[in-house]
C-alpha cells in the first residue's frame, strides 16, 4: 500500500530537482498548487487515496492492463456493483466502491480510441473524461484523486499529446473554486518513458518559484 504521506508533491520534486525547468509557461505560478499536485511511478491498484481513476471500456466490465489490475485488485463485488451500470460513453464517467481496492472509490472513466483522421474529437474525449472523474470526485465530497495515463495503450492515443491534454484540463480545473475542493490530484505513471515526460511537462502548467 502506498499511502498518501509518501507520494511527493511538485513542491517536493521541484526542491529535489526531479522535475525539468520549463523554458515556457503555460499558466502562471500559483503557490498552492504546488501541494496539490504529484507525481508517482508505480502501481495505482496500491495507491491509498479517496478515489483511483480506472482507464474503462464503454462496458465498464473488466478487460485488461490498469482496468484488469483494478478489477483484480479489488474482487469480484466491483463487477457486480459496474453490471448493472450500463457502461458508459466515451468521455463518460462513473463511481463505485473500491472493495479490496486501498482507495474507497473507483472511478470509470472511458476514454477514446485514437484515430489521427479525427483528433479534434478524440482530444475532446480524453479531456472530457478527466473533467467528468474530477467533478464526480468534488460531488461526491472526495479530496484525493488519483489518474492513471488513460487511452495511451491500446487504444493508441500518443503519450505526449494525452499528456498535454491532461495537463491541460487539471491545471484549469484547480484554478476553478470547485477544483479548489480536492487537495490532491496525483498522476500515476508506469514506465520511465511516461515518467519522463510528465517530469518534462509539468513545470510547463504548474511552474515553481524556482523558476
Amino acid at each position: 500500500m502506498i499511502a498518501l504521506k509518501d507520494i511527493p508533491t511538485i513542491r517536493q520534486l521541484y526542491r529535489t530537482s526531479a522535475l525539468s525547468i520549463a523554458k515556457t509557461r503555460r499558466y502562471p505560478l500559483i503557490e498552492a498548487h504546488l501541494d496539490r499536485i504529484s507525481l508517482l511511478q508505480g502501481d495505482i491498484t496500491k495507491v491509498q487515496v479517496d478515489a483511483i481513476v480506472n482507464a474503462a471500456n464503454r462496458s465498464l466490465l473488466a478487460s485488461i492492463l490498469v482496468d484488469g489490475a483494478i478489477h483484480d485488485a479489488a474482487g469480484p463485488k466491483l463487477l457486480a456493483e459496474c453490471r448493472p451500470l450500463n457502461g458508459c460513453e466515451t468521455g463518460g464517467a462513473k463511481i463505485t466502491k473500491g472493495y479490496d481496492l486501498p482507495a474507497l472509490h473507483v472511478i470509470h472513466a472511458v476514454g477514446p480510441i485514437y484515430d489521427s483522421n479525427d483528433v479534434e474529437t478524440k482530444e475532446s474525449q480524453l479531456a472530457s473524461c478527466y473533467l467528468n472523474s474530477l467533478e464526480i470526485a468534488v460531488n461526491n465530497s472526495l479530496k484525493t484523486i488519483a489518474f492513471p495515463c488513460i487511452s495511451t495503450g491500446i487504444y493508441g492515443y500518443p503519450i505526449e499529446d494525452a499528456t498535454h491534454v491532461v495537463l491541460d484540463v487539471v491545471r484549469k480545473f484547480c484554478d476553478t473554486e470547485t477544483g479548489k475542493e480536492l487537495d490532491r490530484i496525483i498522476f500515476v505513471v508506469w514506465s520511465n518513458t511516461d515518467r519522463a515526460l510528465y517530469e518534462k511537462l509539468l513545470s510547463e502548467y504548474f511552474p515553481s518559484d524556482s523558476e
